[in-house]
């Protein structure tokens, strides 16, 4: 039962998505009831997940969804385009780089992944240097600027399709973000120490396949599976 004070109140709560109502009642009757006891265990013991998953905030290439997850398994970070800024203590706000903070400093994760996809709209966005900012602040152009020399080296390239740059670029932006990990001494140590895994990988929104970075080379390859 919902109590409600106040007709201001009942307009929010009539105006909240329908659809997001309806998905949580079949939660609560569906995977709540199956997993209760893993719900009350992870409230009272705390969060132990086993990996960070940076991803895109894409509503196509949901981590949880991708690597089939339950509840408190996952760290997981979504920003546009799968992008991790390099190590910046100068005093501004750092989300992403806040939760890589937590999650090793705190949660003591030792695996981190850099999930991208195909068709990113930020990596479009990335290679369309001629583009209106889409407000005066240009949030996405200035967070986009971070693979600017990349983007401008494969525009700028005759030989390929537009279909190959996106292609290309999404592949180059997480070995970018794995590169800028490595920027923090926090990750750098425990890397250098052995006790760290940088992985980096992509996930084609059309086909379902994940292709998986080779850590020495940096080329991506589907890994063996029983559906390979």
């Amino acid at each position: 039962m919902i109590f409600v004070a106040g007709p201001f109140m009942w307009l929010a709560m009539s105006s909240f998505p329908t659809r997001l109502l309806e998905g949580y009642q079949s939660f609560m009757s569906g995977r709540y009831t199956a997993e209760r006891n893993r719900y009350r265990d992870l409230a009272e013991a705390g969060q132990e997940p086993h990996t960070l998953v940076i991803a895109c905030c894409d509503s196509r290439a949901a981590p949880e969804t991708v690597f089939d997850c339950g509840p408190g398994e996952l760290f997981v970070v979504r920003n546009v385009a799968n992008l991790v800024p390099p190590y910046a203590p100068d005093g501004n706000f750092h989300s992403t780089s806040a939760a890589l903070e937590f999650a090793v400093q705190s949660l003591k994760i030792r695996q981190i992944v850099v999930l991208g996809h195909g068709r990113c709209g930020g990596i479009k966005a990335a290679l369309d240097v001629d583009a209106a900012p889409l407000s005066p602040g240009d949030f996405i152009g200035q967070w986009m600027g971070l693979l600017k020399p990349a983007a401008q080296q494969i525009k700028d390239s005759v030989l390929l399709t537009s279909g190959e740059r996106q292609f290309a670029l999404e592949h180059i932006s997480i070995r970018n973000s794995i590169a800028n990990l490595r920027t923090f001494p926090c990750v750098k140590i425990l890397e250098d120490r052995g006790k760290m895994a940088l992985h980096g990988a992509w996930f084609d929104i059309s086909t379902g396949e994940l292709w998986v970075m080779n850590s020495q080379t940096g080329d991506f390859s589907r890994p063996e599976t029983s559906l390979a």
